[in-house]
């Protein structure tokens, strides 16, 4: 008796998800740092991309590969304003990732994949939410708005998210309230390079600690300058605490 079709359907996708984990997987470790558990991949020979938050704030670094091997890991860089942290790995036998920049639908299937113990672990869900570029808490420029609907094992944080054509577009990470987010691939790329070339992103320091005011009579808002760092870049500028700026740079 042939099975039916849609019954046959079923399984061939089952075999396709399947799949897509597998070839997925001698590209994802385990890591382990302090009491923490999480999951990374190999973004070029020796380096490992994972989750920023996802590490301890010191000490040690251990890396599960496939299959069940321990290496001893160093951190190169991170970055916790995008949730990217590089480590270094004495094992350039590894198998990078090709990260893809494909556009990101809402509603298209999505696979976190992720690794525990030499093994990997695997979500699948969907794409709750696709939107342009935003600007994190910590003030990290992503390069798209990505949501996932999935339940994402605490370990998976750090591992790679993968389409249904089995490539990858980004890293999963905790966002706020547990709600799963995509680092994309562009964002990973560009701040991974500046990681393995500085140890970290370098950024603008004006010294100052503003907070938003209105301006009295008008429609506008300002910036008052609450403190001044003796040794930054604002003092020389000969800007003093309670001053009020209303435009920059003209």
């Amino acid at each position: 008796m042939s099975k039916p079709t849609s019954f046959t359907q079923i399984q061939d996708l089952s075999a396709a998800l399947a799949g897509l984990v597998a070839n997925a997987a001698p590209r994802i470790v385990a890591i382990h740092s302090g009491r923490s558990r999480s999951s990374g991949f190999v973004w070029r020979a020796g380096r490992i991309v994972t989750a920023d938050e996802a590490l301890s704030e010191e000490g040690e670094f251990a890396v599960t590969l496939p299959g069940g091997d321990t290496v001893a890991a160093q951190l190169a860089g991170r970055d916790p304003t995008t949730d990217v942290a590089l480590l270094r790995a004495d094992r350039p036998d590894l198998q990078p990732v090709s990260l893809a920049e494909s556009p990101v639908a809402t509603g298209a299937l999505a696979i976190a994949v992720g690794a525990e113990g030499g093994t990997s672990t695997a979500a699948l869900g969907i794409v709750s939410r696709a939107a342009g570029p935003w600007r994190s808490m910590r003030g990290g420029e992503i390069d798209a708005r990505i949501e996932l609907d999935l339940r994402l094992r605490r370990s998976a944080e750090g591992g790679l998210v993968l389409n249904a054509a089995g490539q990858a577009i980004g890293m999963a990470v905790f966002g706020p309230r547990r709600r799963v987010l995509v680092i994309p691939s562009p964002t990973i790329e560009r701040v991974a390079a500046n990681l393995e070339s500085y140890g970290r992103i370098a950024r603008g320091y004006l010294g100052l600690g503003l907070r938003p005011v209105a301006i009295d009579g008008s429609n506008e808002s300002g910036a008052m300058v609450m403190s001044v760092d003796p040794q930054g870049p604002g003092v020389t500028a000969g800007i003093h605490q309670g001053d009020i700026l209303v435009a920059w740079n003209d």
